[in-house]
């Protein structure tokens, strides 16, 4: 989300003095109905990611600890493996992100999209370190399977950073960083603002996002663990993967009404479903507000979702992680020590603040 002048000067600074401290910042870029944006992603830099001050505890990881060996980012080439197809607008923003960093630094990126196929994202990898990959930045479809990749990477000591999932692996060993969200946090903070809107009583409903990472089982977890917590008569009665899919979040919706007609509250793990639980909504002429709809990105029509009424909340997931992958991979391949994770803050969208702060969503 985008900060004030103050703050943007303050996290530039401290971020210049160490990536292992508290703030970065990332690059804004286009949304799903904003595509021929190309400015906006170099322009607007500072309208991205902070990083959450780490703890004394917080793990680091520097080159000889890696195994690896110092080179300069300016003359490397960066493989970036993008793992959805790009009808998210969290995916577009996210490789736009990418992409416009290392054009702005002029660094050479070889990027494929996996196209939502596990197995041609191995092989994408794969294909990027046979091209000549120096450095890798991922973005994974799942957290397990990356065995092959690691052992390709491991074999010319390519450092990898992580982007958005985690992988199961042993970081800075198989992997330097991973950057992202707390998504636990995020479901917390989802069951926070649903409580809210139900008045803590009543059936809710969980549209879960793909199976396989980590981002669906945490955000399920949070969410599920505050609820029990903090409204023990707020009652999740069902469960079921929209895919992080619009569509599919739309099929789950229409079979949820028709199966459990009273629910209240329907909580989508990303954006996407939630609009798809939206038009079922629509398409059994309920009323906006009816069914209290709660998600999970901050894209722009999930913002004006709120706005319109049929969206009571949105936890801010950033992904423009432009800015921030290549300032750790910079400060790693220098020998600088960087945090093994590397945790962003998220904003919120309510209905006091959506239609204000409209503009900030992607």
């Amino acid at each position: 989300m985008k900060l004030s002048a103050v703050r943007r000067t303050t996290t530039t600074t401290v971020l210049a003095a160490s990536l292992v401290g508290a703030l970065a910042l990332s690059g804004c870029a286009k949304s799903e109905d904003d595509n021929s944006d190309k400015s906006s992603s170099a322009g607007e830099k500072d309208s991205g990611q902070v990083v959450a001050t780490p703890g004394a505890d917080d793990k680091t990881c520097d080159i000889t600890q890696f195994g690896g060996e110092k080179i300069d980012l300016k003359s490397a080439t960066v493989g970036f493996s993008q793992s959805e197809k790009e009808a998210n607008p969290f995916r577009i923003a996210e490789t736009a992100s990418i992409k416009a960093e290392a054009e702005e630094r002029g660094i050479k990126l070889l990027s494929a999209n996996a196209q939502t196929q596990f197995s041609k994202q191995i092989s994408d990898v794969q294909d990027l370190i046979a091209k000549g990959a120096d450095l890798l930045v991922i973005a994974p479809l799942n957290s397990d399977g990356w065995g092959p990749v690691l052992r390709s990477a491991a074999a010319k000591k390519i450092p990898i950073v992580t982007i958005d999932r985690k992988i199961n692996a042993t970081a800075c060993k198989d992997y330097v960083s991973f950057i992202g969200s707390d998504f636990i946090e995020q479901g917390k903070r989802a069951a926070d603002q649903m409580i809210e809107a139900t008045g803590g009583k009543g059936e809710v409903a969980i549209l879960l996002g793909a199976a396989g990472n980590n981002v669906t089982t945490e955000r399920t977890k949070g969410f599920k663990d505050q609820i029990a917590a903090k409204a023990p008569e707020l009652k999740v009665v069902f469960e079921q993967t929209g895919e992080f899919a619009r569509e599919k979040g739309q099929q789950v919706t229409e079979q949820l009404i028709q199966s459990n007609p009273g629910i209240n509250g329907i909580y989508a793990e990303n954006d996407e479903m939630g609009l798809g639980a939206v038009n079922a909504l629509k398409g059994a002429g309920k009323k906006a507000g009816a069914v209290k709809i709660v998600t999970v990105d901050g894209t722009r029509n999930a913002v004006q979702g709120i706005v319109d009424g049929w969206i009571s909340g949105v936890v801010e997931s950033n992904p423009r992680f432009g800015p921030l992958a290549f300032q750790t991979l910079d400060a790693f391949t220098k020998g600088e020590k960087v945090a093994q994770d590397i945790v962003i803050q998220d904003g919120a969208y309510t209905p006091e603040n959506a239609k204000a702060d409209l503009g900030k969503a992607f």
